[in-house]
């Protein structure tokens, strides 16, 4: 078997295509940024897998990664990082990817990109896809590109687009791109393809158009996602003046999916994107998902919350400098700082069922409007808003997006750590922490210095049920700060208006939080002094 490296195996597809070759008897190199992003995956301590810290835009750790494999898959892309240049950031990439296989003597390279013939009328997007096949076929690995067009699967973005707009939509005022034709793909048939390039030596250094049985227009797809869904038939009424920059507010404002996501793909999907080589068929022969099965797929795993990967996985998990406590000053700037703590009577694996439950569903304990009201500016700026939610209700781990966060630092049951993914004039952390306290004053003693923990764990799967309280004398600190980076006077004036409602906010969060986990408040909310 062979020795294959999985670029992006924190993805949408990167993170569900590594198990697979893991059960297929490969060993995987998992390959991303983050390594407690990858140490949340179960499959990631496999004894065949070695999770292994790379970044496209740092040559060396590819070189680091690459050495010693056979293969190698890349599976990553630019599109959704803030900006317009993903086609600049996607070339480099591609370049730096190339020099180092080459370097560290990969022969092989499989590559995904997307459907479309190469004319002046293709979308920046799907020509970028073909740009970074065109760059990996360049050079001395024998590169396989596969194209595909709509992928089908629980958490992929066609699927989210397509059911937000479905289920929020009984009448759909779409632009004329709801006619063109597509041919969608599953994603199990997306993986079982990826698997057969890598086991079929034939594939070597070739494009190759992958699809589902089904060509139809997007506007049959929304039909059979509402058939499949038990929902009305949608009307939907084409119209010529919607221009791609409107259709994407529009999505954005509809749908989980930020704005500078949505725009590139709504362009493309004024592309005809069907197989017409179809060679596949006969190299990795297969009974192939038809349209209705896969959404029908997906629509089982969303309701039994058994979604693997999700698009929304792609972020960044990492803390950034300036949240290091020692560094007060940091890129010619002060952090702000505001928070509260308040003494529980319970332990700490108590307190933190309701922390580990935080967003999505649930809610944030307190003022769901003033979140909800938040969420909507977010969108109407091109964020991400509430929407997208969590990807499990209970569960939660290292690099999930919740609501218009992303989890940087999970430590049950101890610290949650949060990055804003929100539109902001600056950066922003959310710190939950909860510090076991051994003696309380009313017992007599008072309680010493608290200890800050900061060891990390790679996840937790929190039962639903609360954890009962068996220490006579546990109690627990729980404190909730806020820490901002501002940018500019912008940046500033944003804290101060904000100040307030974060006073609020906070002390009766933690008294929810509190209430959640059926635990007396002895002391508290009291604010929080700076950390230094």
């Amino acid at each position: 078997m062979s020795t294959v490296l999985v670029t992006g195996a924190t993805g949408y597809v990167g993170g569900r295509l590594a198990p697979r070759l893991l059960e297929r008897g490969h060993t995987v190199r998992a390959a991303a940024r983050s390594l407690d992003k990858l140490a949340a995956r179960s499959w990631s301590r496999h004894p065949d897998c070695t999770p292994v810290q790379a970044d496209v835009f740092d040559p060396d750790s590819l070189e680091r990664a690459l050495r010693g494999c056979d293969a190698a898959y890349y599976l990553v892309h630019s599109m959704s990082s803030s900006g317009k240049d993903f086609s600049e950031k996607d070339r480099k990439a591609a370049q730096n990817f190339l020099a180092a296989a080459t370097k560290a003597r990969v022969p092989r390279i499989i590559y995904l990109g997307g459907l479309g013939d190469d004319s002046p009328e293709l979308s920046p997007h799907l020509r970028s896809r073909a740009e970074v096949g065109r760059i990996l076929q360049s050079g001395s690995p024998a590169t396989t590109c596969l194209r595909a067009a709509v992928i089908l699967g629980s958490g992929s973005i066609s699927f989210e687009i397509i059911r937000y707009l479905v289920d929020r939509l009984p009448v759909m005022i779409t632009p004329r791109w709801v006619d063109t034709p597509c041919q969608p793909i599953a994603i199990s048939d997306v993986l079982n393809y990826l698997e057969g390039c890598l086991e079929n030596p034939a594939t070597a250094g070739l494009t190759l158009d992958i699809g589902g049985p089904d060509r139809l227009t997007y506007r049959e797809l929304f039909h059979i996602y509402a058939e499949e869904a038990g929902l009305r038939r949608r009307l939907i009424l084409p119209v010529p003046v919607l221009t791609p920059r409107l259709s994407a507010h529009w999505v954005n404002l509809v749908t989980p999916v930020p704005r500078a996501l949505v725009r590139p793909l709504i362009e493309g999907l004024r592309n005809e994107v069907v197989c017409k080589d179809e060679r596949i068929l006969k190299l990795i022969p297969m009974a192939r998902t038809p349209c209705r099965q896969a959404l029908r797929a997906a629509l089982n795993r969303v309701s039994t919350h058994a979604v693997e990967t999700c698009c929304y996985d792609a972020g960044q998990a990492c803390a950034p400098e300036w949240a290091a406590c020692h560094d007060a000053d940091y890129a010619g700037g002060s952090t702000l700082e505001s928070g509260y703590t308040v003494r529980l009577g319970c332990a700490p694996q108590q307190a933190w069922v309701p922390v580990a439950r935080l967003g999505g569903e649930t809610g944030w304990y307190y003022g769901d409007r003033l979140w909800s009201l938040r969420g909507l500016l977010d969108k109407l700026l091109g964020g991400p808003g509430l929407r997208r939610g969590r990807r499990h209700p209970v569960e939660i781990r290292p690099g999930d997006a919740l609501d218009f966060w992303r989890v940087v630092e999970v430590d049950p049951p101890r610290r949650l750590l949060l990055l804003a993914e929100m539109k902001l004039p600056g950066q922003a952390l959310l710190d939950i922490r909860l510090h076991p306290v051994q003696e309380h004053p009313g017992s007599g003693t008072s309680p010493g210095p608290q200890e800050h923990v900061t060891s990390r764990s790679s996840a937790t799967e929190m039962p639903v049920q609360h954890a009962p309280n068996t220490a006579k004398d546990s109690f627990t600190d729980l404190e909730m700060r806020a820490r901002f980076l501002p940018r500019g006077l912008a940046g500033q004036a944003y804290w101060w208006a904000m100040y307030p409602f974060h006073l609020l906010i906070f002390k009766n969060m933690l008294r929810g939080l509190a209430e959640s986990a059926n635990a007396p408040v002895l002391a508290g909310p009291e604010p929080l002094l700076p950390r230094t």
